[in-house]
């Protein structure tokens, strides 16, 4: 067995509180906070408040509702993303959110270094030094990157263990710095204090310092990458991460409101001093030495964390390449510490400890948390909306603040910096198409959405099922085609997709001769695979479904009592057969009473060997005995031409009546065209005389020969008496779709 299912879990809720809650009264607190104030007031500093906890407390939420709806394990916030999202998903955030995690470790160490300037000043000011020294003295770096490579030999060699041990020791400083900042006082104190919107001449944009202090309230999350480490995470992430965030919230706004009581908004905004320790009783000793604390926490919670989310991408074998995922996966030690996945996070925060620049890199971070949190909480609200039966977590969100969080997330990215909204963005899609290209076999984006598009499916059907049902004048197809030669000829498949493609609703089923049995099934679900990937291949809107049968009767009265993909009723049934060999015509006679039972509206398509040809001609032909057929052929024809196949086709009317009817219904066809009720050109309408001598389909082989569809109307009555017969002798032209309307339809 391997390591990672043998070690022991033994961490409660109290490592996910205080690694949270250093966290956020960490670095930017000490070291930004009052650059906040100064800049734009303690009013609008308020605002910052509210709005960062806007996206911080919906994500905590969020987070612990999904948390209570599964077992979280190792990977913390990237587990949940990657086992609601799919494998894809999650290791396009996964790795983004990585990313700011191995960042953040260089942004905690910069602010840690930063904790020793007032003894580099000290010691430059007091001591004689040589010039190269004393520049060295003051550089940020010389104290970061020893830092860093010290808390590396910690985490690698004692692992998270001592990590969370050491966490107590921390906060007991931080909480005893915090108390010593509230219990100082200073000299402007006692004066009369800035209004609460002053603030410095020139100050910076509001987002741009929004994007500086948002690392403040980014810790809520910090615990949760322990998630492997727990006994019970589904009650120690909630219960932890929660009161840290609302804790924070509250402690941050009585800082705003000492450090505004407390100094001017120009000394506030001096971002080369440490203004909390000209303000904290004890301040010049106690605030670095708080900040010193606060600061190598979180580099060490974030240390801890960011390898064990990038050991747990690599253990799902999402990665490019396998070497990469399994040297990436590698655990040490009985705990299964993430020595690897560790070097490769000590190599990017070096890297940006190398650049020293605390604000730059503290945007960078923000956009990375924003997409990050954006993605847990648009998982929280889809799952609200999709009414899954399996999510059902012990802790409940609410679905607006979750659509709130979401869209706050999205929307803060492009005011704090647009073009690195758009670069992080950018960098995200690149890295979902390379992670779906190695991974096809894995869930992708279409199960982000699926049970959300389930539910949005079903209220719509349930509405327009209650609806009143529609009047002929807004009649649409809605098509159901049986054919079992589905794989021998394709025209009845096309022809359905150009019929649901834009107006309609289309719906295929395959039939399979025989009873249902393993073997039957079994070849009802090959086929309908297949004719899936034939719908994907010509991009057809045609919901596809087999159907296991003994006979056709049986089949037709089965599928008639199908409820409609729409959520309306089926309203017309389409069938087909083969020129050259009709044998299930006979099948379709015999079941056409059947069917008008139920005032389905019926298509025959007889299919020839010439197919569709150029989709460029549909002609349509009217008789004396058609007028109930007439406008369903019309309206079809023009549904066709609506597709972008037969975006060159046109329409030709072929009138076909005795001679002493020619001009009433001459004058009635250009009547109906002049008022637009028949809306096609008089140049396309032919009138024909019939003639008793001259049998009509000779009529119509010769005027339809290059005819790429021909539609022809046939009567119940006539069925009865001549059957087979009425469906032949069409040879001389291509594929011919018989019309039989339940009941006239109007053309508006």
């Amino acid at each position: 067995m391997s390591q990672l299912t043998t070690k022991k879990n033994q961490f409660g809720t109290s490592p996910v509180f205080f690694t949270a809650i250093s966290t956020i009264l960490g670095a930017v607190m000490f070291l930004r906070f009052g650059y906040a104030v100064g800049n734009v007031g303690l009013l609008l500093t308020f605002a910052i408040i509210l709005i960062g906890h806007a996206v911080t407390i919906p994500t905590a939420m969020a987070l612990a509702e999904i948390a209570t709806n599964q077992k979280v394990e190792g990977g913390g916030e990237y587990f949940i993303i990657s086992r609601s999202f799919g494998l894809v998903v999650g290791a396009t955030v996964g790795v983004a959110l990585y990313v700011s995690q191995a960042i953040s470790v260089a942004f905690y160490v910069i602010a840690f270094a930063e904790a020793f300037k007032p003894l580099a000043a000290y010691l430059a000011a007091n001591y004689d030094m040589p010039s190269q020294l004393e520049w060295l003295l003051l550089q940020k770096q010389t104290v970061a990157i020893p830092a860093l490579f010290l808390l590396t030999a910690v985490v690698l060699t004692k692992g998270a263990d001592l990590g969370v041990k050491m966490l107590y020791i921390v906060v007991a400083i931080l909480t005893f710095a915090l108390i010593s900042f509230f219990f100082g006082s200073t000299e402007y104190a006692a004066g009369e204090g800035a209004s609460v919107v002053e603030r410095v001449s020139n100050p910076d944009n509001f987002f741009i310092v929004f994007a500086i202090i948002f690392p403040a309230f980014t810790g809520m999350t910090a615990g949760v990458g322990l998630s492997g480490d727990l006994k019970n995470p589904s009650h120690s992430i909630p219960l932890g991460t929660l009161a840290a965030t609302l804790g924070g919230m509250v402690i941050y706004v009585f800082i705003a409101i000492k450090l505004w009581s407390s100094a001017s908004p120009a000394a506030l905004a001096d971002t080369d001093t440490l203004v909390m320790s000209s303000i904290a009783w004890q301040g010049w000793w106690v605030i670095p030495l708080g900040l010193a604390a606060a600061t190598i926490s979180s580099a060490l919670g974030s240390l801890m964390v960011a390898p064990r989310t990038l050991q747990a991408i690599a253990r799902d074998s999402v990665l490019p390449n396998t070497r990469m995922n399994g040297w990436l996966s590698r655990g040490t030690g009985k705990r299964d510490e993430p020595f690897n996945s560790s070097v490769i996070t000590i190599v990017i925060a070096l890297f940006f400890v190398v650049m020293g620049d605390i604000d730059f890199v503290a945007q960078i971070i923000s956009m990375f948390f924003m997409l990050t949190y954006g993605s847990l909480c648009l998982i929280s609200f889809l799952q609200h909306f999709a009414a899954d039966p399996s999510y059902r977590p012990t802790f409940k969100s609410k679905w607006y603040l979750s659509l709130m969080g979401a869209l706050a997330c999205l929307g803060l990215m492009f005011f704090m910096n647009p073009i690195y909204a758009l670069l992080a963005l950018m960098l995200m899609v690149v890295m979902y198409i390379v992670i779906s290209y190695y991974n096809k076999d894995k869930q992708n984006m279409a199960v982000i959405f699926q049970g959300a598009i389930f539910q949005l499916s079903r209220q719509l059907q349930v509405f327009v099922q209650k609806s009143e049902k529609e009047q002929n004048l807004n009649w649409r197809p809605s098509v159901v085609c049986i054919s079992e030669d589905s794989f021998e000829r394709i025209s009845a498949f096309q022809l359905l997709g150009w019929l649901s493609k834009k107006y309609g609703f289309g719906t295929y089923i395959h039939k399979v001769e025989g009873y249902l049995s393993k073997k039957t099934n079994e070849e009802a679900q090959e086929a309908q695979e297949r004719l899936i990937k034939m719908a994907e291949t010509n991009d057809s809107n045609v919901y596809i479904d087999t159907l296991v049968s003994p006979s056709y009767t049986s089949a037709i009265a089965q599928v008639v009592q199908l409820p409609g993909i729409s959520g309306k009723e089926n309203n017309a049934l389409m069938f087909e057969f083969s020129k050259q060999a009709p044998q299930n015509i006979e099948a379709i006679i015999d079941n056409f009473k059947l069917i008008r039972s139920v005032d389905f509206d019926v298509l025959i398509l007889a299919s020839s060997e010439k197919g569709f040809g150029f989709k460029h001609a549909i002609h349509i032909w009217m008789t004396s005995n058609d007028y109930e057929n007439a406008n369903l052929m019309i309206l079809l024809a023009y549904i066709i031409l609506g597709h972008s196949e037969w975006s060159n086709g046109m329409i030709k009317i072929f009138a076909l009546h005795p001679e002493e009817s020619l001009e009433e219904e001459r004058e009635r066809l250009f009547e109906l065209t002049r008022s637009g009720r028949l809306p096609i050109s008089s140049k396309n309408i032919e009138l024909i005389p019939r003639k008793t001598d001259v049998d009509a389909k000779t009529i119509v082989n010769e005027k339809s020969t290059d005819a790429d569809l021909t539609i022809i109307g046939f009567r119940a009555e006539l069925l009865k008496q001549k059957g087979v017969q009425i469906f032949e002798g069409y040879d001389g032209i291509g594929n011919v779709l018989f019309v039989n309307s339940a009941e006239e339809k109007k053309i508006s």
